[in-house]
């Protein structure tokens, strides 16, 4: 077929059509087709499209190859022969410019395709990315906004054209009952992991080395769950501060991967050979029976705000994508705090959405998703709606039912919070949980050291067992179960578990908003000396010790409450970010796992390795229902019991107490072989005597105490009603020795 080459440069409509004969029915992006490749993009409000394949001209030009797309209603589709993968493309897209109206169509600019399974790179941000026109501060010259008049082809990254995949992938399907979840950035892991080849650190190769999947298969998780890797573009505000965005939540691109994450042979030989790393990077994980979770931005884009830059959805029909304020259209509905909102009343968004998730089940091979400030997913405009069509699409969908699918459950919009309030089986975090023992553990005992009263046992009880008032509710008994809250104490948002313990403030200083970023609110304590050095003097010893034993108690609670817990990746060795509890640009030693580590790490690192050990070879631990405080008739012990101090069943007075110090949790095993659980809390700054309940009248062995710096192999039994004394802000787990 004849084809119009051009270099970069106007005007729009100097192409030739494509070839109609498109399969049928029409499958949006780039796919290969008998002779050539199909080419489909949803545009209902624009006038004419322009498909522009790129090549290389001489002496470093780029050239464009121009097709005009068929309209088909809502669709523009058209087949190109004599092409095929690696074809890098864009395209131009013409319509009405009213930006009052909405509408700020503009040919001068490549858009991306919004379905490219791979791209060349990312945008160079300049004025020529801006469908209006904008000073050398980007920031609008005229309002109304004037339409743009510069060509962005030469800063604009490009789709590539791929194949399908044909390699048989093994999902784990780990039962969530089972899960272990560790959150861990790709580059931050490995990029000083000093048993990582220098050329591979930093990326999907190096976060596949064998070494690595043996630490994180040896510390007992079962699914990593990777901030984001969708191809992603830096913010202007960041751009400006010489930052960027570390943690990739601001994506240019849902079917590819982010470029930059792979090595550099890869990169040199091409998109192809980015995705090929990601692929292999996963197929490692499952070979060592480890699922990968992707952290997903499916709420906002990389375009920004109303005067953000051109650079896909908001070039090809932005009113198809974002949500805008319906009394005016021209002003964006953000309930994001990034800009802009893609708007899940719109089909395009739900299906563009499905089809991505689809893709990196069936194509990359992931094994689920955590949707990043996913009560936008679930918004018709304002309201949120837990039934919402995209929730109902979603979990009923035959490829995506089958996968973790787990919610960041809020947003900064109007009713934002709504934890426990998505449909299952998808899973929530659990900030009420992360809240609640974060009081228990640390802000409580800094009350008492100065002089105040700390909370009552309520709360922390119920995060215990499970949180049944988040995740009991529905129309199936005992709701969506446990294993739906995903319990952490630390996300990569906020302090790490040993700058929690250590920092009663934020120190965001290098991020170059005087440290006025990220939360105020940590329910952190520094146990009486702030950070961990201070003119190169380390924390007196006294301070070291109790930060440690609170670290061990926070860690002790998440593995062994009822629930999915997730654990922050270098938790488990006492990672500091120097106190930076918003390091999302800090692509720096402040993110960076740091391997060599003290004697100390290492203890506590063998510590949650034995807890994980413990929870997965003893059932009682990782419960999949809700308590009900009743007797089996095979069990004469309930499935859960609360004591008081003294070995009885806790006074109703004890639970409104602010001040009483002990908590006795036994969870039964079941009485058929399962061993019974004894978890033992004691929040006061001083030991505290305890007397062990009857139960079932077997022994209680000693497994842990989180007084002890590391595991210890010497066990203790105890009989039935036994007396012992308790350390300091300590708890102690026991499981029984049945007779």
């Amino acid at each position: 077929m004849k084809h119009t080459s051009h270099p970069v440069s106007p005007p729009i409509y100097d192409a030739v059509p494509a070839d109609p004969t498109v399969a049928r029915p029409v499958v949006l992006g780039a796919h290969a087709a008998g002779n050539g490749v199909d080419f489909a993009l949803r545009a209902p409000n624009a006038s004419h499209v322009l498909l522009c394949l790129i090549d290389d001209g001489p002496d470093g030009s780029i050239v464009e190859r121009r097709y005009e797309l068929a309209r088909q209603i809502e669709f523009w589709s058209g087949h190109v022969a004599g092409i095929g993968e690696g074809q890098r493309y864009a395209y131009r897209v013409e319509g009405a410019w009213a930006p009052e109206a909405g509408m700020v169509f503009n040919p001068n600019k490549l858009t991306l395709d919004p379905y490219a399974r791979a791209v060349t790179g990312a945008p160079v941000l300049g004025p020529e990315l801006y469908g209006h026109a904008v000073g050398d501060d980007l920031r609008p010259s005229a309002h109304p906004f004037a339409k743009s008049e510069l060509d962005s082809a030469r800063s604009m990254c490009y789709g590539v054209i791929l194949g399908d995949d044909t390699r048989e992938i093994r999902h784990p399907y780990t039962l969530r009952r089972q899960t272990i979840l560790y959150e861990a950035h790709v580059k931050g892991f490995t990029q000083l992991h000093p048993d990582v080849p220098e050329a591979e650190r930093g990326t999907y190769k190096g976060m596949a080395h064998p070494a690595v999947i043996d630490y994180i298969r040896d510390l007992g998780v079962t699914a990593v769950e990777l901030l984001p890797i969708h191809a992603k573009m830096n913010e202007p505000f960041l751009e400006s501060k010489g930052l960027t965005n570390y943690w990739g939540y601001n994506t240019l691109a849902f079917f590819a991967p982010e470029p930059s994450y792979a090595t550099a042979a890869a990169r040199q030989a091409g998109p192809k050979a980015v995705v090929d790393e990601v692929k292999a990077m996963i197929d490692a994980y499952h070979e060592a029976g480890l699922e990968i979770v992707l952290d997903v931005v499916y709420n906002h884009t990389c375009e920004g705000g109303i005067d953000g830059p051109t650079v896909s959805f908001r070039g090809i029909d932005q009113s198809s994508y974002y949500m805008s304020d319906q009394h005016n259209p021209s002003r964006y509905l953000d309930t994001t705090g990034c800009g802009n909102s893609l708007d899940f009343r719109r089909q395009t968004v739900i299906r563009m959405v499905l089809d991505s998730l689809r893709y990196w089940v069936t194509q990359i091979g992931v094994d689920g998703f955590r949707f990043d400030l996913a009560a936008t997913l679930g918004r018709n405009g304002e309201h949120f709606d837990p039934h919402h069509p995209f929730y109902m699409a979603l979990v009923s969908d035959p490829v995506l039912q089958h996968v973790k699918l787990i919610n960041e459950p809020w947003d900064v919009g109007p009713m934002g919070w709504q934890t426990g309030n998505f449909p299952g089986p998808t899973c929530d975090w659990n900030d009420h949980f992360r809240n609640t023992v974060r009081r228990f553990w640390v802000t409580g005992p800094r009350a008492f050291h100065e002089g105040r009263s700390a909370t009552d046992m309520r709360d922390f009880a119920t995060r215990l067992a499970g949180s049944a008032d988040l995740f009991g509710r529905g129309r199936t008994p005992g709701g969506r179960g446990p294993v739906s809250s995903i319990n952490f104490v630390t996300a990569h948002d906020g302090f790490t578990l040993h700058d929690l313990v250590s920092y009663n403030h934020k120190h965001n200083e290098a991020n170059l908003e005087d440290n006025r970023d990220g939360s105020s609110h940590n329910l952190s304590w520094n146990h009486g000396y702030e950070g961990i050095y201070a003119a190169d003097t380390p924390a007196p010893s006294t301070v070291s010790t109790a930060r440690r034993r609170t670290m061990r108690n926070l860690l002790g609670t998440l593995i062994l409450s009822a629930g999915t817990p997730m654990i922050l990746a270098g938790d488990e060795i006492g990672r500091s970010q120097g106190g930076n509890n918003n390091s999302y640009c800090q692509d720096s030693p402040i993110s960076w796992t740091n391997w060599e580590l003290q004697d100390w790490q290492r203890n506590q690192h063998d510590t949650v390795r034995y807890l994980l050990a413990q929870r997965r070879d003893n059932p009682v631990l990782r419960p999949h229902f809700f308590y009900t405080h009743e007797t089996e008739p095979s069990d004469p012990v309930p499935q859960l019991v609360w004591y008081d101090a003294f070995g009885y069943q806790m006074p109703d007075w004890c639970w409104f107490d602010p001040n009483y110090p002990i908590l006795q949790m036994l969870r039964s095993g079941g009485g058929t072989g399962g061993r019974d659980a004894l978890i033992i809390f004691n929040r006061s700054l001083d030991s505290q005597a305890v007397t062990l309940p009857e139960g079932r009248e077997d022994t209680f062995e000693l497994v842990w105490d989180s007084a002890w710096e590391r595991p210890l192999d010497i066990r203790e039994d105890y009989a039935p009603g036994a007396r012992t004394r308790l350390g300091p802000t300590s708890m102690r787990l026991y499981l029984t020795n049945p007779a």
